[in-house]
């Protein structure tokens, strides 16, 4: 019997792909949506960062859902190994499909501008440039931002730029060298993991879009699964999947406390 059948669920509570008006929306995420959004309308340049597992790529999801389509168009890219030509001809094949990628990065570089100031000029349409995994990019690239940002001579500008790594991004980006592109950055913010009471009301969240009753994980589960999740989003749906399977593997309606401990210690300890 699948997870599903037995705990009566019309779908998989803790699946990857919810959709974003599904997922749970905590105040720090709210704030963090407003602040994307207002850094979209003003093409701003932001610098999220996060600990593993805290939700970064999902709130970027949920940003991207949240863009009115006839003002905005979205650019996600999420390459560790990023180079500024590669960027550009990334860029600007997702804002002009038919666009042939070139050897040279000058060119990559003004064609993409150009798309982008097509854009806004013609259609009243922003671009919104998200670089995910940003903690990972070379000094060479982080530096290309700032001569991004360098267009027009500090006029306006046709992007708003969103850039997204680790916590780590935050302490390399505070370091001297990097002090000409901390300057144009408009302004950061630090996703928190979530405490206890965000973490109940997240797993609530996601049973009840399942078509599930929250009661299924008793307070001592909670509890347990805060302990060891740390209120970290990727933690919680990979111990309460575990643990949800593992009750219905043994015709179990309610997983506990004693049921998480198990689960940790069995399946998530190495």
């Amino acid at each position: 019997m699948s997870i599903e059948s037995h705990f009566n669920l019309r779908r998989s509570p803790f699946a990857r792909d919810l959709p974003p008006g599904a997922l749970y929306l905590p105040r720090g995420a709210q704030e963090l949506l407003s602040r994307l959004e207002f850094a979209a309308a003003n093409r701003n340049f932001v610098v999220v960062t996060g600990d593993v597992g805290v939700g970064k790529t999902t709130e970027m999801r949920r940003f991207c859902s949240a863009l009115d389509p006839l003002r905005f168009r979205y650019v996600y890219i999420a390459d560790s190994a990023l180079r500024p030509r590669v960027f550009y001809w990334e860029v600007l094949s997702q804002l002009v499909n038919d666009e042939k990628p070139s050897f040279y990065r000058n060119e990559g570089k003004r064609k993409m501008m150009s798309a982008m100031r097509r854009l806004l000029d013609e259609s009243d349409v922003t671009t919104v440039v998200i670089i995910d995994e940003a903690h990972l990019l070379s000094y060479e690239m982080l530096e290309e931002t700032r001569f991004l940002l360098n267009n027009q001579m500090d006029s306006s500008n046709p992007m708003a730029l969103v850039i997204v790594g680790q916590s780590e991004l935050r302490g390399k980006l505070s370091k001297e060298i990097y002090d000409p592109i901390t300057q144009r950055v408009d302004f950061r913010f630090k996703l928190q993991p979530f405490d206890r009471a965000q973490s109940f009301e997240y797993i609530r969240s996601h049973m009840r879009y399942a078509g599930g009753d929250a009661d299924i994980f008793t307070d001592t589960a909670v509890d347990a699964v805060y302990a060891y999740s740390t209120g970290l989003a990727r933690k919680i749906n990979k111990v309460c999947s575990l643990a949800l399977l593992y009750a219905s593997q043994r015709g179990k309606h309610a997983v506990d406390g004693a049921d998480i401990d198990f689960i940790i210690e069995q399946e998530l300890t190495w």
